[in-house]
């Protein structure tokens, strides 16, 4: 599941000389929306977000689940601020801001329950531990393997989760890599630095992506402009740290996994969910969610086939000889257990989930205050588009990039589609400049512990930051007539 890079401390930072701005306080009896930059319920909601954040930022060290503290502060912004708004007697129009915001999470909740349901259906009937097994069983060189896990992981990262499919990927170079850390090492980074440019040419990529789309500012075709840029930012690390790999050839033995019944019917169905979504948007214009749940309909109604076909089986398996693989004959039993699509849902990352619902709202109630407005002025104000988009890119290094996307989307700067497909491009590709950047980062540093550091990825930032640049450059040039 995905974990939301460290914190928005970042943004945050410049909400504190904000607070000053206003000259006094501004509540009044009005029908138009307060500003309480300068009021005690925006000082409340400011240091509410800050403590929340730190808590996420310490969540190993507490041990303090990062949504128990986001829930918390997000549920208070909204109380002082409807609060604040009752002393005008106008509390509808914050009401009615808190509903606006839950459309949006709820929109964005069913897009990922659904999405990662399917994951987790595939990852039961071993899906990916078939990937896996067939590409450590192709006796590919060390730099084969190297530019065939990053090939294949741009293109993954495309259509699902960004951390699964870079562990998936992960997990190939740790089972080659075991006699040569440098190979592990290298392939990682190049792992993380695909993944994250995979997900950016596409809506269905990652959270910031989806933002965007759901909040209809750029069409989901008009994200495959970013292609040749995210191609650039791939490969220009990958060329560098090509000459760094081993040339010579692993040797490994895997058992080979055999699908399930019904397995690759349920890869179908989640590409049929996908062109779903694409269709209820773009034709219907009904939110991509709507297609989603649609596409659950149907694995739903295919799991309910597989049990009732899968009975009749068992009990056709129990007449066999019994020279017959006694694997085989559970095989059905083991797959008629795991159809249980609430099984399925009851495993998603609740706890990021959640979190993302704090941030969410939290970060909404902060602009629905008065504080991003303030931001936004600065950033799209007295800097130009370009540099603007350019450092908020550089920031996701440190900070979330869909809360930062989030973050800007509630200031709605008045920028052309080609500044969006830019931040798009710098938010999506930034992470990849420090492992922290990115949940493949973290997950894989977990994954490939000891072999995939902080330091080792640093060592290579130079030319991840070239291509970060560079992408730019070829987006300015290959997507010229948006701008």
């Amino acid at each position: 599941m995905v974990r939301f890079g460290l914190n928005l401390l970042g943004i945050l930072a410049f909400l504190i000389p904000t607070l000053g701005f206003a000259e006094g306080e501004t509540v009044t009896t009005t029908l138009h929306q307060l500003d309480l930059t300068n009021h005690w319920a925006g000082y409340i909601s400011v240091v509410a977000m800050i403590i929340a954040y730190i808590f996420a930022m310490f969540e190993e060290a507490t041990e303090l689940r990062k949504s128990k503290p986001m829930l918390l502060a997000s549920a208070l912004v909204w109380f002082v601020i409807v609060l604040a708004y009752q002393q005008t007697g106008n509390d509808l129009l914050a009401v009615a801001a808190f509903k606006s915001n839950l459309q949006s999470y709820i929109e964005l909740l069913l897009f990922i329950m659904v999405s990662m349901t399917y994951l987790n259906a595939m990852e039961d009937m071993r899906v990916f531990d078939a990937l896996k097994t067939w590409l450590v069983r192709k006796n590919l060189s060390y730099r084969q393997l190297f530019w065939l896990t990053g090939i294949l992981v741009f293109f993954l990262s495309s259509v699902i989760n960004g951390l699964t499919a870079g562990l998936l990927m992960g997990a190939v170079a740790v089972a080659v890599g075991k006699d040569s850390p440098r190979f592990v090492s290298l392939a990682c980074i190049n792992i993380i630095v695909a993944t994250n440019a995979g997900g950016t040419f596409s809506p269905l990529g990652g959270i910031s992506t989806l933002f965007v789309w759901q909040h209809h500012i750029l069409s989901f075709t008009e994200f495959f402009k970013l292609f040749l840029p995210c191609w650039v930012n791939f490969l220009i690390p990958a060329l560098a740290m090509s000459f760094a790999i081993p040339k010579d050839r692993p040797t490994i033995e895997l058992e080979k996994v055999n699908l399930p019944r019904g397995a690759k019917r349920v890869i179908f169905l989640f590409g049929v969910t996908i062109s779903l979504a694409v269709a209820f948007d773009m034709t219907l214009h009904l939110p991509a969610a709507a297609g989603m749940m649609a596409g659950l309909s149907l694995l739903q109604f295919f799991y309910f086939f597989l049990q009732k076909s899968g009975k009749s089986r068992e009990r056709h398996q129990a007449q066999l000889d019994l020279f017959s693989s006694s694997s085989h004959i559970n095989l059905g039993i083991s797959e008629t257990r795991k159809l249980d699509i609430f099984e399925k849902v009851g495993r998603l990352e609740w706890d990021t989930l959640l979190f993302f619902y704090g941030a969410m709202m939290g970060i909404g109630g902060l602009g629905y205050i008065g504080y991003l407005d303030t931001i936004s002025h600065v950033l799209y104000g007295q800097l130009s588009p370009t540099i603007a988009n350019i450092l908020i890119g550089l920031s996701s290094a440190f900070v979330d990039n869909g809360t930062l996307m989030f973050a800007v989307l509630t200031m709605d700067p008045n920028i052309p589609p080609g500044q969006w497909l830019l931040l798009t491009l710098t938010l999506g590709v930034g992470g990849s400049l420090l492992a922290i950047g990115s949940a493949p980062g973290i997950g894989l540093m977990g994954q490939a512990k000891g072999l995939y550091t902080f330091n080792s990825h640093m060592k290579w930032f130079p030319v991840i930051l070239l291509g970060y640049f560079a992408s730019i450059g070829v987006h300015f040039l290959v997507n010229a007539e948006s701008f």
